[in-house]
Parts: structure tokens; sequence; C-alpha cells
């Protein structure tokens, strides 16, 4: 069992910057592929963005990329999204979730992982 927090949600002027936290608690989270998910009203959950647990390896949706830096940290149970740059379009709530078994073809599939958090919104001003 893996339990997941989201936090560092707000509101902030297109071009600015917010930092989301994701604590994990639980056994094994070092083992899990760890991603974010946003979604805006009336839209479907998409990907944003994971890392893997053992090297580190990085994926981003294009409409992110260059803009948004997801990390980790095992030893704190941590997982982070750096949102440079912001859009009025990044505006959803953003969730943290964990796959044990990922592939390159499921980490980008919302109905693939294993956990979620409760969501942090993130409000971006035009």
């Amino acid at each position: 069992q893996v339990q997941l927090v989201e936090s560092g949600g707000g509101l902030v002027q297109a071009g600015g910057s917010l930092r989301l936290s994701c604590a994990a608690s639980g056994r094994a989270f070092s083992t899990y592929t760890m991603s974010w998910f946003r979604q805006a009203p009336g839209k479907e959950r998409e990907f944003v963005a994971s890392i893997n647990w053992s090297r580190g390896t990085t994926y981003y949706a294009d409409s992110v990329k260059g803009r948004f830096t997801i990390s980790r940290d095992n030893a704190s149970g941590t997982v982070r999204l750096q949102m440079d740059s912001l859009k009025f379009e990044d505006t959803a709530v953003y969730y943290c979730a964990a796959l044990l078994r990922a592939t390159p073809a499921t980490i980008t599939r919302p109905h693939q992982y294993d956990y979620w958090g409760q969501g942090t919104q993130v409000t971006v001003s035009s």
C-alpha cells in the first residue's frame, strides 16, 4: 500500500512558477514509477510527466517539455514537479500517481496506475 499526498498548488500569473510536491508513504515506494497527471474541468485526465525508480529516467508530455521538471528523492519519499513559464492552459487539478509495473506503453495511461493522491489545484491567470 502506498499513500500519496500532494501540496504546493495555488494561483499564479502566466509566466510564473510553482513547485508541486508529493509525499509518499508505505512500503516499497522506491520501486514505483512516479508520475504527475492533470485534469481540467470538462476534460479527461492527461499525463504530464513521469520518473522511474531506478535510473531516474524522465518522460514528459509534449505540452510541458522544456517548462516542467520532475524529480524524486527516494530517501525522503518525495516527488516534485517544478513548473516554470506557466500558461493559462496549465490550469487544472494536478495528481500524483504511482505505478509498480511500468512500461513505455503504460506510463501515460491513468487507468494503469496503482495509487493516486487527492490532487492539488493549480490556477494560472492570463
